[in-house]
């Protein structure tokens, strides 16, 4: 691979007896990031459970012992990030090099958000973090370092089950790869009726988290087409008929489970009111939105956010950046 283009994870020796845990995270960094391992595989293989295996991992780059650096020159996209900004109103744009037609754009883009995000993370920062693939995705790419007074509020609810995409997981993973201090929403991201939701929200302490967030510095979106729900982390809370019933009232997918039209609207469904959520018009107080996201699924999903929510950063893949500009202006 030119070095040009190259992903560099640098993992140096082991620090040896003063660290009775150096050797097994310094092994499982080996297996996921060179060898390619997931997870679930590296777990196996060292006879640990997967959620040790997390821990590691976010220990080894919070140490320094894991760093990513991504090399790739992106001039030759300037004129496809110039053209987002103008034809979206974004501060910037970022557009991560990906040309094939039936990959999945997940891990370039990821790559690139985490470059970006070394570079807005600061001392007292307060970061508010959504969820999903793409997001989890960017933790190797995220050089973290001991910042003081940082703090990482989630903007929705969790799962019960333990899977990979938790938002609490990431909120957790994200907060510790900078040493911060974590605010979580400790409710399922969807509940059973709105007179639930009310109730977590004004006696459980949940709404003093999402004035909180309407405060933050920064906050880190990603957004899902809803063609299908052959994602994990959907599957549970939505039901197929709850889907289609979507679909039919106009959804073409969401952000923090607030399912939108094409035009970035929040449909007309009982879906939307039983999520526990940052709403799109609390979220819009926050200064800085980065929204990450791509893929041939999401685009008509992504053209009506980046209309309605008017993120100050979007980072995408080229692929995705060309379907937008496609995309049709609206008449007014």
């Amino acid at each position: 691979m030119p070095e040009d283009s190259a992903a560099d994870p640098h993992i140096p020796q082991s620090r040896g007896a003063r660290d009775p845990q150096s050797q097994t995270r310094i092994r499982a960094a080996w297996l996921y990031y060179i060898e390619g391992m997931t997870q679930s595989e590296v777990a196996k293989s060292l006879g640990v459970n997967r959620i040790m295996i997390t821990r590691l991992l976010s220990e080894a780059r919070r140490r320094g012992e894991v760093v990513i650096r991504i090399k790739s020159d992106l001039a030759p996209l300037t004129e496809l990030q110039s053209r987002l900004e103008d034809r979206f109103g974004l501060t910037r744009a970022i557009v991560a090099p990906f040309s094939d037609p039936d990959g999945d754009p997940t891990r370039v883009i990821a790559a690139a958000a985490g470059a970006h995000l070394g570079e807005i993370m600061r001392p007292n920062i307060t970061v508010g973090v959504g969820w999903g693939r793409t997001l989890h995705a960017m933790l190797p790419f995220v050089e973290g370092r001991q910042l003081d007074g940082v703090r990482v509020v989630s903007l929705l609810g969790g799962i019960s089950q333990a899977r990979r995409f938790n938002p609490a997981e990431f909120a957790w993973q994200f907060a510790e790869l900078f040493q911060a201090e974590g605010f979580l929403v400790t409710a399922p991201a969807i509940v059973d009726s709105p007179r639930t939701k009310h109730a977590l929200l004004e006696h459980c302490g949940l709404e003093q988290v999402f004035q909180m967030a309407e405060t933050c510095d920064v906050a880190l979106l990603s957004c899902g087409g809803i063609s299908t729900l052959t994602t994990s982390y959907r599957l549970g809370h939505v039901s197929e008929a709850e889907r289609l019933s979507m679909i039919e009232a106009g959804a073409v997918g969401d952000i923090l489970y607030n399912f939108l039209d094409r035009d970035g609207r929040p449909i007309d469904h009982p879906v939307n009111a039983r999520a526990i959520s940052m709403p799109l018009d609390r979220l819009a107080r926050v200064p800085n939105k980065v929204l990450i996201s791509g893929g041939p699924e999401k685009i008509t999903m992504l053209h009506g956010t980046l209309r309605s929510l008017r993120p100050s950063t979007f980072i995408t893949d080229e692929r995705s950046a060309a379907a937008l500009l496609e995309e049709p202006k609206p008449e007014s």
